[in-house]
């Protein structure tokens, strides 16, 4: 009898918690805000959108809502980290999402999921091995180049496997950008070298946090690197963190922001690192647990402070 009651209790729990996870907490979603010294001495704040990982459906209304609203902050620039789409009837549904968030300075680079459509998987075995590889034999089957020329067009850089250059604010800012090294499809000889001294703050921006990549990045001088993918590793123990990142980067820096390398290297510098823990999840693993959706506005301000 008690045996048959423990299980009981464990089977009650188990749904509940996966209940919460996939009705409650997949659409709560949350603005985080962080501040990051990386601009010049008396410089004006900027106020930088991260979004990232909106893996959208047509019928997800509530993050198409919450998305629109996050013009109301009025950010100086917009940066996605990759992976907005989910089905190939989704990219109207997330250039409308963007709506006015299309006026502003954008840069965006893509994900392996704005190529590739979802398949049914067993999740768990995100909690062995990365999805990396997962994609080489297939061929893109998502509308990706109605995507890019939609934010394209909309005066959006594409920093896939390139470098770029825009005013956001008062600021004259430095990009480079490559395409998911998740996917292997990253090429940075094609951006290699020193960023160029002469603008007033240098972004490099990816999908994937691989620190190889990212290694790059900072010793050729960009001073903040902005991420997505991890989904802040979509399923958290409190007290212990995530279980897995799905892709190189270490357990404590799945999501939020940090440097990297964590110590300066004798070849190069650090830079700053924000990794967004993504608004969507995939269609076969809807699932969040204490890990809510979240974008952030980043308030760039001068080193001084």
């Amino acid at each position: 009898m008690r045996a048959r009651t423990l299980i009981s209790l464990a089977v009650a729990g188990g749904a509940a918690a996966f209940g919460y996870a996939s009705v409650i907490e997949r659409n709560w979603f949350v603005l985080r805000e962080a501040e990051i010294p990386v601009l010049p001495p008396n410089t004006a704040p900027l106020r930088v959108l991260h979004i990232s990982d909106l893996h959208l459906t047509p019928g997800r209304h509530r993050l198409m809502s919450f998305v629109r609203s996050l013009s109301d902050l009025d950010p100086d620039l917009v940066v996605n980290t990759g992976d907005s789409l989910a089905s190939p009837k989704a990219v109207q549904p997330v250039l409308d999402a963007l709506g006015p968030l299309l006026h502003k300075p954008g840069v965006f680079v893509y994900g392996s999921n704005d190529l590739w459509a979802p398949r049914a998987k067993n999740p768990a075995r995100y909690l062995w091995r990365t999805s990396h590889g997962d994609h080489d034999h297939r061929e893109p089957d998502l509308p990706w180049q109605e995507l890019g020329e939609g934010l394209s067009t909309a005066g959006w850089l594409d920093l896939n496997n390139r470098r770029g250059r825009l005013k956001a604010g008062d600021l004259d800012i430095a990009f480079a950008g490559v395409h998911d090294p998740h996917a292997d499809r990253d090429r940075y000889d094609e951006i290699a070298g020193r960023a160029d001294p002469s603008a007033d703050v240098r972004i490099g921006v990816l999908h994937s946090p691989e620190p190889s990549v990212m290694d790059r990045f900072a010793a050729d001088g960009y001073e903040l690197l902005l991420a997505g993918h991890t989904h802040g590793g979509q399923l958290r123990v409190p007290g212990y963190g995530a279980l897995v990142t799905n892709c190189g980067i270490d357990r404590p820096r799945v999501s939020g922001l940090s440097l990297h390398p964590q110590a300066a290297p004798a070849s190069g510098g650090t830079a700053w690192l924000h990794v967004s823990a993504g608004l969507g999840t995939s269609p076969w693993a809807p699932v969040r647990f204490a890990c809510r959706p979240e974008a952030t506005l980043l308030t760039l301000t001068p080193r001084s402070r």
